[in-house]
């Protein structure tokens, strides 16, 4: 890829090995003038949802998008959505299959059905806090099974079976040139969210969900909720019509 396709005024660090490229992004973050992706060969600590270990073979993507916002909380959570769909252009571009590419609620991106990315959103304030004038730094991390993924028999029974590119579609691709896709396609996203808020994020996400109008189980807690995904509202909650209901549920996993 040129260089020219770079975005403009974001940063591109390339490591051999962190912790989590999260926490490493934390670290850098305020000697950042401006947005910056941070790409490692390697995690010793990588880490998913709810603190879930994140393998981290090399020869796989592990990158963390930083950037700094004054908004609220709820507006850089969705960034998620962003990222999703940066994602599902970047690996179109490389695998030429999109009608294998859909989008799991609320942060996965599923390869002929098998989880091949997820993503991982952290937040922390930096600045004068007790004028309520804190800086938010936010991690958008990503990680991508290039060429391997985790054992199945590893997997919870009934979650999403891991995939990963080279497996499905005989692609061998290296880390940083699927930045260079990458990089170029969440620009483009985050210009349009900027530009034009969430509604045409959401209707880009909508276009390529999986298990839209379909069957499936919301684990909320402990609570399993079971009924048909009907949408995502403004808010990026995932909409699930029960037999009882409608509810707009903030978090959870969803099962298949």
């Amino acid at each position: 890829m040129s260089d020219k396709l770079w975005p403009e005024g974001t940063g591109r660090l390339l490591l051999a090995e962190v912790d989590s490229t999260n926490a490493e992004a934390f670290r850098r973050a305020p000697q950042l003038a401006g947005p910056a992706w941070i790409l490692a060969a390697s995690q010793t600590a990588g880490r998913g949802r709810r603190a879930r270990p994140w393998a981290s073979p090399r020869g796989n993507f592990y990158a963390t998008h930083v950037m700094h916002s004054d908004e609220p909380p709820q507006q850089l959570a969705l960034r998620s959505f962003v990222a999703a769909l940066a994602l599902h252009e970047a690996l179109t571009a490389v695998t030429g299959t999109p009608q294998a590419l859909t989008l799991k609620w609320p942060n996965d991106v599923l390869l002929s059905g098998g989880k091949v990315a997820g993503i991982l959103l952290e937040c922390q304030t930096t600045g004068t806090q007790a004028a309520g004038q804190g800086r938010q730094t936010l991690a958008i991390g990503i990680g991508v099974n290039l060429i391997g993924h985790p054992d199945p028999a590893q997997v919870e029974p009934g979650a999403t079976p891991p995939a990963s590119v080279l497996h499905e579609t005989g692609q061998r691709l290296t880390p940083e040139a699927f930045l260079d896709h990458l990089a170029p396609a969440y620009a483009r996203w985050e210009a349009t969210f900027t530009a034009h808020g969430f509604a045409p994020i959401r209707s880009a996400w909508l276009a390529h969900a999986a298990r839209l109008n379909e069957p499936i189980r919301a684990r909320t807690g402990t609570e399993d909720r079971h009924g048909v995904f009907d949408s995502i509202d403004a808010s990026g909650n995932l909409i699930l019509r029960t037999a009882q209901a409608t509810l707009a549920i903030p978090a959870a996993e969803v099962f298949f």
